[in-house]
């Protein structure tokens, strides 16, 4: 079938059936959008499977036949979402505590953050935030793990000084790793250590 057929007959199929289609749709869900959803994806069907289609009120009920199972992944889908919606609303309260009483603190280190360099502040957030080690903190920046170090070492110091006598209150878990082996100053550099490359630090 050419092209130019295919879309006449297509146009004929849409206007002849899409209101019976909407309306079975609307029949079985509970949201308009849903079922504006559901004809979409049916007519989609419709236009790759053309040449299957069968001709005259016939074309309806092959419709009705596509618009049934796309209804069906509609609602395994939607079973799916509203279960791993389920299990993140009982997980949230034990992954993520509440911390309302500890807003004014959290807002106090974000400020502080703000005034670091965004190199060691990057360096500083991965390793406390997604509570990376140095070694995966270089892999993830592509850096020596002894710059790392020294960054993340520059960085606790300064927030340290930014934060003063709120240091131990407002940053908890902030001097959680060793910021580097003795004889690194904070600012070092370590040249001669390689990149980490691929899995091979891993």
């Amino acid at each position: 079938m050419r092209r130019q057929e295919a879309e006449a007959r297509f146009a004929a199929l849409y206007a002849d059936t899409f209101d019976r289609l909407l309306a079975y749709a609307l029949r079985r869900v509970d949201e308009p959008e849903r079922a504006a959803d559901v004809v979409a994806e049916t007519f989609l069907v419709a236009w790759r499977r053309l040449a299957e289609v069968p001709p005259g009120d016939d074309a309806r009920l092959w419709l009705y036949g596509v618009a049934r199972r796309v209804l069906a992944n509609d609602r395994r889908g939607r079973a799916r979402r509203q279960r791993l919606g389920q299990r993140l609303r009982d997980e949230l309260p034990r992954a993520v505590p509440d911390h309302a009483d500890r807003l004014a603190a959290t807002a106090t280190v974000r400020a502080a953050l703000d005034r670091l360099r965004e190199a060691d502040r990057e360096v500083l957030t991965l390793t406390v935030w997604e509570e990376l080690e140095p070694r995966e903190v270089a892999i993830a920046l592509d850096l020596p793990v002894g710059t790392v170090r020294a960054r993340l070492s520059r960085a606790r110091a300064r927030l340290r000084d930014e934060l003063g006598d709120a240091w131990g209150a407002d940053a908890p878990g902030v001097g959680r790793h060793d910021p580097g082996p003795p004889g690194h100053e904070p600012g070092d550099s370590d040249t001669h250590q390689p990149r980490p490359r691929g899995g091979g630090d891993r």
